[in-house]
């Protein structure tokens, strides 16, 4: 089993009077990368959802966004600072003998002036608070890694035909590799044939001159590497497992080699083949980029 890392997960939980609503989305990234947003009620519980979010998720970047609903008539408690609001009131009955002006401070007015009444939130339970939330985030979390693995699943499938179009066009360089010899010593005869009136040819030189074209041109090594790297990418994806960062060795491994063919060849269907290979081999690593 391999799992993209793209996804999106939500869950929804109530406990008792509170609710919450957890979302996650996630893209491709080097590393494990969280961003959380949600009110300040919850601020304290961010190192917890990071730690939380580590049971499900090795690599990618993971945007969570959280919000949190309390109904309890006990979330908050009204002050009133009787204090407060006599120094106001002082102070209103010191202008208004200064300067003769009628002191006609109501309640009502009185009780709008700064902190005269405050709403004081209660003090909440952390270890209850917790137990919800840790549910929503674990239950988005799942929800997440369900789309990461089906996206996933699509990814291997895909990457594997496009490893067996890739193992065609190996096949074909290397069936074509004896003929671009026969072709090569042929067209050499011929030049040797213009030049010189003797019908007779020096046959070991041209056997010569031959076998040195045939070891410049010669991509057996190549070939041989590229089809292990294409068996050992069918045999990863196989195992599943967090295998994007080896999966990216691999392609640029295999992007290598095709480099190398394509600079040997002298042969046109040959380079079209190889550079076929490398448009396959780059389609390849960037289907990787995505697997975490």
């Amino acid at each position: 089993m391999i799992k993209s890392m793209t996804g999106f997960g939500r869950c929804e939980v109530t406990e008792g009077d509170r609710k919450y609503t957890v979302e996650m989305k996630s893209v491709n990234h080097r590393y494990l990368e969280v961003a959380v947003r949600m009110p300040k009620t919850l601020n304290f519980f961010e190192n917890s959802i990071r730690t939380e979010l580590k049971n499900y998720c090795d690599r990618g970047k993971v945007d969570i966004f959280i919000s949190y609903e309390d109904y309890s008539e006990e979330s908050g408690v009204l002050k009133y600072n009787s204090a407060l609001a006599a120094e106001y009131l002082k102070y209103f009955k010191q202008m208004s003998e200064k300067f003769d002006l009628k002191n006609d401070v109501q309640v009502a007015a009185l009780s709008r002036y700064p902190d005269v009444l405050t709403m004081e939130e209660q003090k909440i339970d952390e270890d209850e608070l917790w137990k919800g939330l840790q549910k929503a985030v674990a239950g988005a979390a799942k929800k997440l890694v369900e789309t990461r693995i089906t996206e996933g699943e699509n990814l291997r499938n895909d990457l594997i035909g496009k490893l067996d179009g890739m193992l065609a066009h190996v096949d074909f360089i290397s069936e074509r590799a004896p003929q671009i010899i026969r072709d090569y010593e042929e067209k050499l005869k011929g030049k040797v044939h213009e030049l010189i009136e003797d019908t007779q040819i020096d046959e070991s030189r041209l056997l010569q001159e031959v076998t040195i074209f045939a070891d410049k041109v010669c991509v057996d090594e190549e070939l041989v590497r590229l089809r292990s790297h294409i068996k050992t990418t069918k045999d990863v994806l196989t195992e599943g497992g967090c295998i994007g960062r080896k999966l990216d060795f691999i392609a640029q491994e295999m992007n290598r080699e095709a480099n190398t063919i394509l600079s040997k060849t002298t042969d046109l269907e040959t380079s079209n083949r190889a550079i076929e290979l490398k448009n396959e081999i780059e389609k390849v690593r960037e289907q990787i980029q995505n697997i975490e």
